[in-house]
């Protein structure tokens, strides 16, 4: 029979020692935590190739543009720091205001015509899609959607132009008095740049809605003409609620578009005739490439990408506000 000393000592020893060491308790603590920290880093390692692609080439490249912002300088001569000068004769430039003026314009050609349009297209194929030619429709509409906008500039330049294609179709149908220089006239050019932005955003706009009506029940649709509802109270009681993801998505991207166009001013009109047609993006290759102000164009630059961003996060925030 063992002491009643040694037999406590056993006990108290058998909970301060468990079997198996008395390194155990540490290890698989410490084993744990590393799964912690391993199921943390995983997300983060899975998204460091993208991340690090996003940082080189997007960025790194944006602050370089806004440290070159705070200097005059030409490309290649020694730089001069003049802090906020580039930005102070960016706001106060008359031709600057003209572009923004212009981009408003194109706002509506390139984001309000396309979501209306995309949007009266919807509803027909969702109210009649066996109707006869929606195929067809569909099909041109989403042709910008495939093809270079170079190549979609340089067709509709050719039609513009005074000897092109429309002008031909106005003279046989009798109206060649309407006939003119689509692209060179003061105050045809600008209207007439914003009509090939809304073909070619029309067709992405109708992607966009013709994908979120797949999503909307057809009980919806089912009950709206059980109820008698007809085609334009079922658009707006079922189609348009059900589309507002993607009307904001489209009103981003089409807005976006509208104020960083480029290939298409270049192409068709180069800023022309005069300034009727000149829009920041423009603004900006010709201070950095044709008169060598390459820190008031990097202004310039950082100017509308502040501008792009804002607008992205009003039209956000406005969405948002409308859900609660």
């Amino acid at each position: 029979m063992a002491p009643r000393g040694a037999e406590a000592g056993h006990r108290t020893a058998g909970r301060l020692m468990p079997v198996g060491g008395p390194g155990q308790p540490r290890a698989a603590t410490g084993r744990r935590r590393w799964r912690r920290i391993r199921k943390a880093l995983l997300p983060v390692l899975y998204l460091a190739p993208a991340g690090v692609i996003y940082a080189l080439f997007l960025l790194a490249p944006l602050g370089h543009t806004l440290w070159i912002s705070f200097f005059q300088w030409d490309g290649l001569t020694r730089a001069t720091w003049i802090g906020l000068g580039n930005y102070t004769q960016a706001l106060t430039d008359p031709e600057l205001r003209g572009a923004l003026g212009h981009s408003l314009v194109l706002i509506v050609f390139y984001a309000a015509l396309p979501i209306a349009a995309a949007l009266l297209v919807t509803a027909i194929m969702v109210r009649s899609p066996k109707l006869r030619g929606l195929g067809t429709v569909r099909v041109i509409l989403f042709l910008p959607q495939v093809v270079a906008t170079v190549v979609i500039a340089t067709l509709w330049a050719q039609l513009l132009a005074p000897d092109g294609t429309i002008n031909f179709l106005l003279g046989r149908a009798g109206l060649g008095s309407l006939a003119q220089d689509w692209l060179g006239g003061f105050h045809t050019a600008l209207p007439s740049v914003g009509f090939i932005g809304t073909w070619i955003e029309t067709g992405f706009c109708l992607l966009l809605f013709l994908a979120g009506t797949a999503q909307i029940p057809r009980e919806l649709y089912e009950a709206a003409r059980v109820d008698g509802a007809s085609a334009w109270r079922e658009f707006f009681a079922v189609t348009l609620p059900g589309l507002r993801g993607q009307i904001v998505v489209a009103l981003v991207l089409t807005v976006t578009a509208a104020l960083r166009t480029f290939d298409v001013i270049f192409i068709t009109t180069s800023g022309g005739p005069g300034t009727a047609t000149e829009v920041p993006a423009f603004e900006i290759y010709h201070r950095a490439f044709q008169i060598d102000l390459v820190g008031s164009a990097c202004a310039l630059g950082v100017l509308l990408t502040v501008i792009i961003f804002t607008l992205t996060l009003l039209i956000t925030r406005l969405d948002r506000g409308s859900r609660l």
